[in-house]
């Protein structure tokens, strides 16, 4: 019989979560799903991408990771292995007036997260466009995640949702 790895459990937990936030709860809009296989790497990954339904100006995307690595530990059961998957937090914001919007964001953000976190904000702009740009902030969390932290995803969901409310008023 098959055993799902971590990565399965954890994915058809956020899955759940999500739609029922989206077709239960209309918190949400899930605009985009993507769940990968790449066979270069044999990693998988899961994106979901959401908005808040009364304020779609702020996307997040919601990246669950797993590499070669840790899923031939557990799946090989090796001893010393110590597999999980990485989390992303990722949103999409436009900004104009930049030191101080990001530094609002940044702020923000952190207080919102624990220090366990990376957070970074990537700026671009379509040529012709100077004075719109578009923030791209990533939230990565930095221990892996495991079966252990199926009980937080209600929680983490809820923070997620929050930074995005927070966010759009920015």
């Amino acid at each position: 019989m098959f055993d799902p790895t971590i990565f399965e459990n954890l994915k058809v937990a956020f899955e759940n979560h999500l739609y029922d936030l989206d077709n239960i709860d209309k918190k949400i809009l899930i605009q985009n799903r993507e769940d990968r296989m790449d066979f270069a790497t044999l990693a998988r990954c899961l994106s979901l991408e959401f908005r808040l339904r009364d304020q779609p100006d702020v996307a997040a995307v919601l990246q669950l990771e797993t590499l070669l690595d840790d899923l031939a530990g557990e799946i090989l059961e090796i001893p010393e292995a110590q597999p999980g998957c990485s989390l992303l937090l990722r949103f999409t914001k436009p900004v104009s007036e930049l030191e101080e919007q990001c530094e609002q964001i940044k702020q923000i953000l952190s207080s919102i997260w624990e220090e366990d976190v990376q957070i970074t904000q990537t700026l671009s702009f379509e040529y012709g466009q100077k004075s719109r740009y578009i923030n791209r902030i990533e939230v990565k969390f930095k221990p892996k995640l495991t079966e252990e932290h199926m009980e937080d995803i209600g929680s983490f969901l809820k923070y997620a949702l929050k930074s995005l409310e927070l966010l759009n008023r920015i």
